[in-house]
């Protein structure tokens, strides 16, 4: 578990299906990630990031308000997606419910789960995926000191060929010389 100022970072519980669920069920939120998934296909996520985290030491974790206890979204650190260029690679993500866009929710969490990963696991690089048109993701990316990387564009096997969503672009952050 990370705390921060506002956020806790913990891992996945059977009783955040729904939550998840809930949160993936607006299309903004599911815009740049895929259809949003049946109340079943949450469970499986959230079995699957219990896996991750049981494996890897680290996951997308839950994102929990302090205050409220609410799930608000996920943030942290797993390997990259089977089939892209960053496959086994340790890969930073995030997403929030729209309520709580631009609270700076992301950052803080995304800040928390770099540092972690560069006192916890001694990780020598981070990278992280998105598809261009995803403006939000892409900025805090540049926030937090990432670099796109140039030839590093790829399409995504789990998009279909003619999904706009295939092409993705290719970022990473490498751990800092103060750490």
């Amino acid at each position: 578990m990370i705390e921060t100022g506002r956020l806790i970072l913990r891992g996945w519980r059977e009783d955040d299906v729904a939550a998840h669920h809930a949160m993936c069920a607006d299309p903004a939120v599911m815009a740049y990630l895929g259809p949003a998934p049946s109340l079943a296909e949450s469970g499986e996520t959230v079995a699957r990031q219990r896996k991750v985290l049981a494996d890897y030491r680290s996951c997308f974790w839950v994102l929990e308000r302090r205050d409220t206890g609410a799930l608000i979204g996920w943030c942290g650190i797993k390997p990259g997606p089977v089939g892209t260029p960053i496959d086994a690679e340790p890969e930073i993500g995030w997403s929030l419910a729209r309520t709580e866009w631009g609270q700076g929710y992301a950052r803080e969490a995304a800040d928390a789960a770099l540092a972690w990963g560069w006192h916890e696991m001694n990780l020598p690089t981070v990278w992280a995926i998105t598809v261009p048109a995803n403006t939000a993701s892409r900025a805090l990316m540049d926030r937090l000191g990432m670099t796109r990387v140039i030839d590093g564009d790829f399409d995504h096997p789990k998009f279909a060929d003619d999904d706009p969503r295939r092409r993705h672009i290719l970022y990473r952050i490498d751990r800092p010389a103060h750490v």
